[in-house]
């Protein structure tokens, strides 16, 4: 198994004034591209979690005809369509989780300036309350998007389902906070032969404890191995 983070996302500030978003695949590409070049692995499957989810399918509709095989992908707690689901971040019940993001954000936006002057977008901390504002004045120029809208739309997960052509689990619980109904592709995964859709009523936003009292915590790790056993062969 290999496991990574996203840029800043390890405890420690990456080195380059840009930074991570739900949509730069091609940290992921380098990722797996290192481990094949390893050796190490007879078959190669993803799993990604929250953006990481939106991640991992943008890259799989990305990289299908990619030398680099990969046999399957497994994504969790996903924000498909990236504008809905900072809408429903603006809701009420989100509100706890958004001010844990917000001061985060923010903190690591006050590094960044301290050692990238000049290339670090300015922002009024007061004014970045929203996942719209923060990807408007931050993340999104920072990564040269245009604006918000411009970087959700390039970016979510729902507009490269169609592309994907390997199977593909998304796993998203019903009472996911951060989650809007467009981040729910039945219609799609009903008529997809490759991508497969999973809802169970509760799960929350990554949080699939597993009720029977097993030795695994989360009930999310034994389904996905069981999704990517039933479609991985060596």
């Amino acid at each position: 198994m290999l496991a990574w983070n996203f840029r800043g996302c390890s405890g420690e500030l990456n080195r380059l004034p840009r930074f991570y978003h739900s949509g730069a695949s091609e940290d992921l590409a380098a990722v797996v591209s290192h481990a094949a070049q390893t050796g190490r692995f007879e078959v190669l499957a993803l799993a990604g979690f929250s953006l990481g989810g939106n991640m991992t399918l943008k890259y799989l509709g990305e990289r299908h005809a990619s030398r680099v095989p990969v046999a399957a992908g497994v994504a969790l707690s996903t924000p498909c369509d990236l504008a809905a689901a900072s809408a429903a971040m603006e809701t009420l019940r989100a509100w706890p989780y958004m001010s844990r993001f917000q001061r985060d954000i923010l903190r690591k936006w006050t590094l960044k300036k301290a050692l990238f002057p000049g290339l670090i977008p300015e922002i009024n901390p007061r004014c970045q309350r929203t996942f719209r504002q923060i990807d408007d004045t931050f993340t999104a120029p920072l990564h040269g998007f245009t604006h918000a809208e411009a970087y959700w739309q390039a970016c979510s997960a729902n507009a490269f389902l169609p592309s994907i052509r390997v199977p593909a689990l998304i796993l998203n619980a019903a009472d996911d906070p951060f989650l809007a109904p467009s981040c729910f592709p039945h219609e799609f995964a009903s008529q997809s032969p490759w991508v497969h859709l999973e809802v169970p009523k509760h799960g929350g936003h990554v949080g699939f404890m597993d009720r029977w009292g097993s030795q695994c915590d989360l009930w999310s790790e034994v389904r996905a191995l069981e999704f990517l056993k039933s479609v991985c062969t060596v």
